[in-house]
């Protein structure tokens, strides 16, 4: 694994703290040891994490919210 990176997306459909839980345990599930920061207002997902921003984007659209980068 390389060294972590903050990644920045732009994600879709996020309304609630459930949607908040359900993406920050997506990137977990790939990589524990990330820090994953959401802004509903804005709909911005900060992630610091050695995963590349396309597999974050696909952990999360596997959640069932559409992400790209900022």
């Amino acid at each position: 694994m390389q060294a972590p990176q903050v990644h920045t997306l732009n994600v879709q459909g996020m309304t609630c703290e459930h949607c908040v839980k359900t993406i920050t345990e997506a990137v977990r599930a790939r990589d524990p040891a990330a820090e994953v920061k959401v802004k509903l207002a804005g709909g911005e997902v900060r992630v610091s994490s050695s995963l590349s921003s396309d597999a974050l984007i696909v952990a999360i659209a596997e959640a069932g919210y559409g992400a790209g980068l900022a």
